[in-house]
């Protein structure tokens, strides 16, 4: 005796789970006082919000109210991933014959199906999905498709938490300590073989950063300088920012992708700050601005886990550190600017892991390049 406990609906909505989780990463999304519907988000998808409901519909009045909830729960979600705009795909299981589908809802497109073979049929669908024809489980029913269905998305849940762990446990850190001993060790160098940080004479020779000295092809400076510091005050600071941001940002990004985004965005800081103006400069903190703007780029991409850190912690320290370098004097603040560019434009180019975009790369690695041949025009041939 066979006795088949899903009906069509049911095995429909298991199938497009499947489909969705296993197949274009999407993760399903807790949203409170829903009932007979599923959301899926992928931030990077062609659809940043999937939104599969079973509920039935019989007239247009429910179906406008119906909208109405979705625009709500998109406009919570979008101020929790910080996102300006979230194309949402609506897809309607058990609409009546009578109700219209409007296509003027901004950001939201309505579909309606029936069954798996009306839904392959349509051709945005397969078009926006070329994985869906042959991914789409249509074989299975009942328990099979439980069985099916459970297996997958466990392993695939497996697969990610794998990939989640290994971003996000905490690492045995290399790089910052090993900074952080180099800009000491400088700083007491120049009170033994010289007369101290704050001697304009000691600077220069220890490697710090003057535009006439660059031009002349002591382009060294521009990475010497990002270990030098004028006072202990300033090295305090900056040791401690350093310590701060680079331990999170390190075990992230992975040890040798960090050295290169830290040495990087020095070196953008570097070159903006003698481009703009000609005197003596020191210190790490335009490399440490490139390690916000990379914890900027890294946190919007992982922002389900670190939207409210980017919102509290990551954009205010930035905005309030650019400000304050704008009304106090003696700081250098293009040197924050260049850094903070350099940081994002190089952890686009070098990719975050587990958000490998090869087109993201690509865009990253030319507006780099573009960047800094165009500060090093301005320094070598325009302000020669």
């Amino acid at each position: 005796m066979h006795f088949n406990i899903m009906n069509k609906t049911d095995e429909l909505v298991m199938s497009l789970v499947h489909y969705f989780i296993t197949e274009e990463n999407y993760t399903p999304i807790v949203v409170r006082g829903v009932k007979d519907e599923i959301w899926l988000e992928n931030l990077d998808g062609p659809y940043r919000i999937i939104r599969i409901n079973s509920n039935y519909i019989h007239n247009d009045e429910q179906y406008q109210f119906d909208i109405f909830k979705t625009k709500k729960v998109v406009d919570q979600i979008k101020k929790k991933t910080l996102s300006l705009n979230m194309n949402t795909l609506n897809i309607f299981l058990n609409l009546g014959d009578n109700v219209h589908l409007d296509d003027d809802n901004k950001n939201i497109s309505s579909v309606k199906f029936e069954d798996i073979d009306k839904f392959l049929k349509n051709s945005n669908i397969v078009q926006i999905f070329p994985k869906i024809k042959n991914k789409l489980i249509k074989d299975k029913e009942g328990i099979d498709l439980i069985v099916n269905v459970t297996n997958d998305i466990n392993a695939k849940t497996v697969e990610d938490n794998k990939v989640f762990t290994s971003i996000f446990e905490p690492k045995k850190l290399i790089i910052t300590p090993m900074i952080i001993l180099v800009c000491v060790i400088l700083f007491v160098s120049m009170y033994i073989w010289g007369n101290g940080s704050e001697d304009a004479l000691t600077l220069l020779l220890f490697g710090a950063n003057y535009r006439p000295f660059v031009q002349v092809g002591e382009v060294w400076r521009l990475l010497s300088s990002m270990f030098l510091h004028i006072g202990i005050i300033h090295l305090v600071v900056n040791m401690y920012s350093l310590y701060i941001i680079g331990r999170q940002l390190e075990s992230f990004l992975g040890k040798w992708k960090y050295l290169a985004v830290y040495i990087g965005s020095g070196i953008t800081g570097s070159l903006l700050s003698v481009v703009v103006h000609s005197s003596i400069s020191a210190g790490a903190s335009g490399a440490i601005f490139g390690l916000l703007g990379s914890l900027l780029y890294f946190g919007y991409h992982y922002r389900l886990y670190l939207g409210s850190v980017l919102k509290t912690q990551v954009i205010p320290v930035i905005v309030i550190n650019l400000l304050i370098g704008f009304m106090i004097p003696g700081i250098d603040n293009f040197c924050h600017i260049g850094g903070l560019v350099g940081g994002y434009l190089l952890t686009m180019a070098l990719g975050v892991p587990g958000k490998k975009k090869k087109s993201d790369r690509v865009n990253g690695l030319i507006v780099y390049v573009l960047l800094i041949s165009f500060l090093c025009y301005m320094l070598f041939g325009y302000l020669r």
